[in-house]
């Protein structure tokens, strides 16, 4: 079992999984945003339980916003169901790749991101990679019910197979030598961040086609990988939307 809580969280996980949804446990007192969620929780037949917020504190951190839901795990789809996902994606395609991000609150980030500029799947390596838990859901805001997220033993042979499949594979990494905006990103595209520490792996790099930089003023070294994320997708956007 896990724990979803905020409000936006819970209320993506009731409408895009109530099946997943055991208990909601809700602050007591009045609120019209809680009180449209327990409506919406007793409408499907779930259980709700008023507590304290004091309660509430010590499961989230003081992070709830007033409603925490106990539910089973967000299951992340195997490699097999990703291939067979593939040509059912709408073209151009866009993939997101994390190579090895450590942090949930960075992770949820990069979801939210990637949902709102249309990703349609997130490649996460099984290991070195922060897990799907209650602080990355809470981050994302009820994004990460929406995205395929896909669960990847050796991310360099899954860049491998999308390069054979015709996608282009675009790494972010501070010593490219070309801009992000001058990547074409109108066919299908996996792109490529690298963990908050030591960015891409070599062999993750290797497999890369192209690899641009953001370019910043002298003396800042990087930015945090959600924002980072975040700019490099929506240039994507844009490129789409005006090529």
């Amino acid at each position: 079992m896990s724990e979803i809580f905020g409000l936006h969280a819970v209320t993506s996980a009731l409408e895009q999984a109530p099946e997943r949804i055991r208990v909601l446990y809700v602050q007591k007192g009045r609120d019209s945003r809680r009180d449209a969620l327990v409506a919406a929780a007793r409408d499907i037949g779930l259980r709700v339980e008023f507590v304290d917020r004091a309660w509430l504190d010590r499961r989230a951190e003081g992070a709830h916003q007033g409603v925490l839901a106990q539910s089973q795990a967000l299951s992340l789809a195997d490699e097999k169901a990703f291939e067979s996902a593939w040509t059912a994606l709408e073209s151009p395609r866009l993939v997101l790749a994390l190579d090895g991000v450590q942090d949930p609150r960075n992770l949820g980030a990069c979801l939210r991101s990637a949902g709102a500029a249309g990703v349609q799947a997130v490649l996460l390596p099984k290991r070195n990679s922060a897990p799907v838990n209650a602080a990355a859901l809470k981050t994302a805001a009820g994004v990460a019910e929406r995205l395929l997220l896909v669960s990847v033993t050796n991310l360099a042979r899954r860049l491998e197979w999308l390069a054979a499949n015709g996608a282009w594979i675009v790494g972010a990494a501070g010593e490219a030598e070309a801009d992000y905006y001058q990547a074409d990103f109108s066919g299908d595209t996996v792109l490529v961040m690298g963990g908050e520490e030591k960015g891409l792996k070599r062999l993750t790099r290797e497999k890369c086609d192209q690899l641009v930089r953001i370019p910043m003023v002298e003396g800042v070294e990087s930015l945090n990988v959600s924002v980072a994320t975040g700019v490099v997708l929506f240039e994507v956007v844009r490129q789409r939307r005006t090529g």
